[in-house]
């Protein structure tokens, strides 16, 4: 993790809580397609006043809603159970969590991981606008959605990637797990979510240069991903990477330390890491730089 990463003005409060918050089961869908350069991801720029990660470069993704754990969904692909040991949880929470993954890229970028059968996929989502808009208003489930327009979830078209929880000092915490997925053919993206303010495809490595250059704001678990997919190079090998037999999805629960006057997070096997205190002693007043 780069020592310039900072977090941003705001996301630690000066008095962090004496007890740290449960985190929110969160979903994140790191959505790409093959550009003419190689591999792309779409990224939303959060509206700046949100109450969490306001102006940050983002994801498709959001906590879970208690009836993404309905089973009554229609289901193709990797059973919950299967879900579950890649993410180290119950088969009700994975079921929830691929559940909200679908929701959540469906609500915000428009893609829909769902199809006629276990074998196709939606080419056009336009005509399920309504719907989209009645499961952003909670005004319909996943599953009722899926069931009155005669989709099935296609868990086979995501792919397993991260675990990140954020740091105990935060006042908004989440567990969220990282999904892997290509954009189906036909499909748009389009980031007409009121939550963002910006989407756009970009390349890994262009989404990192802009952030260096301080035209993007990102997250340490944002950056981690786009520096491991930019290793990938194409869609292929971030899809077969997510499944090697020998990568394991580990939790990773970043601890905040401070560098002079800015805040930043270190990782499991950082030297500073084991020394971080629990909860950071914030004085009110202390300047967060932000990029």
């Amino acid at each position: 993790m780069p020592e310039d990463l900072t977090l941003p003005q705001g996301l630690i409060p000066d008095v962090p809580p004496a007890t740290p918050v449960q985190p929110r089961d969160a979903a994140t869908v790191v959505l790409v397609r093959e550009g003419g350069a190689g591999l792309e991801v779409f990224l939303l720029r959060r509206v700046l006043g949100m109450a969490f990660a306001g102006g940050m470069s983002v994801f498709p993704g959001g906590g879970v809603d208690r009836r993404d754990a309905d089973t009554s969904v229609a289901w193709a692909g990797p059973e919950p159970a299967w879900w579950a040991r890649r993410f180290g949880c119950e088969p009700e929470l994975a079921t929830a969590l691929v559940c909200a993954a679908v929701r959540e890229t469906f609500e915000e970028a428009g893609v829909l991981l769902a199809g006629p059968d276990a074998t196709s996929v939606v080419a056009d989502t336009t005509e399920y606008a309504d719907a989209r808009q009645a499961l952003v208003s909670r005004d319909v489930s996943l599953a009722q959605f899926l069931s009155e327009a005669g989709l099935v979830l296609r868990s086979d078209l995501l792919r397993p990637w991260a675990n990140w929880v954020t740091p105990a000092e935060e006042v908004r915490r989440y567990d969220t797990r990282f999904f892997l997925a290509a954009l189906p053919a036909g499909q748009h993206a389009d980031g007409a979510t009121t939550e963002a303010e910006d989407a756009a495809w970009q390349r890994p490595v262009e989404a990192l240069e802009d952030w260096r250059e301080g035209r993007r704001a990102l997250l340490p678990p944002t950056w981690m991903t786009l520096a491991e997919l930019a290793e990938c190079g194409s869609v292929a090998v971030a899809l077969s990477t997510a499944l090697t037999s020998d990568r394991t999805i580990e939790k990773i629960v970043p601890r905040v330390v401070r560098r002079g006057d800015s805040l930043c997070v270190v990782l499991p096997g950082d030297p500073e890491y084991d020394g971080a205190a629990g909860h950071l002693d914030a004085r009110p007043g202390d300047r967060l730089e932000r990029r």
